[in-house]
């Protein structure tokens, strides 16, 4: 059973990111401030539910929210400050872009950094105790599918419309056969063994 609330502050937001083990694409977050009297079935862990669902809750999470926001922060900026900065990044951003601003934070996971002089807490697998993580994990994994279906149509080789970047075996034999794209993370391992990765960017028509 999910709970509303984490603090006595009345304007709680919680955030949560998606994509932080993807070889390729952003990693993308959400924050969102709830209402005192929200309801939604089904809300969960955004990892608990099927696509269908996730797909049903977004656009009634964004009806009900009294705000909420989504930021995504592309490979390169991942590559520059690796991934853990690059997630707590994306959360602060979402964060202060709220309007109202919150006047607490609840974090998923047990890293993040000050925010705007905001107080918070970090919740270990907190999108499966508070409604609002579980609702910013499921719009981060949303949008972040969303984004990873549209750069699909600019390299169909890949696959990511299914795999949406992570390390899967498809995944990895598209990087070997068609070397890798701007879209990937050039500090995480792309492929299991060392090899020579082609730097250049496949040839959509391949």
């Amino acid at each position: 059973m999910l709970q509303f609330k984490f603090s006595n502050f009345e304007l709680e937001c919680g955030t949560d990111e998606a994509g932080r083990g993807c070889l390729a694409g952003p990693v993308t977050a959400a924050a969102v401030i709830l209402p005192e009297n929200f309801e939604l079935d089904l809300l969960n862990d955004s990892k608990q539910l099927s696509e269908k669902i996730r797909e049903k809750l977004k656009p009634l999470i964004e009806e009900k929210a009294i705000c909420f926001s989504i930021t995504h922060l592309e490979p390169n900026i991942i590559d520059e400050i690796n991934i853990l900065n690059a997630s707590i990044q994306a959360m602060q951003l979402c964060v202060t872009k709220l309007l109202p601003k919150p006047n607490y934070i609840i974090v998923d996971g047990n890293r993040f950094k000050p925010t705007d002089d905001i107080p918070f807490s970090t919740i270990i697998k907190g999108d499966s105790k508070f409604m609002s993580i579980a609702a910013a994990s499921v719009l981060a994994k949303t949008y972040r599918d969303e984004y990873m279906a549209r750069i699909h149509k600019e390299f169909p080789m890949y696959n990511w419309k299914k795999n949406k970047g992570y390390p899967t075996i498809e995944h990895r034999e598209a990087i070997r056969k068609y070397g890798i794209t701007k879209y990937h993370r050039l500090t995480f391992r792309l492929l299991p063994e060392p090899l020579q990765l082609d730097f250049r960017f496949p040839n959509v028509d391949s």
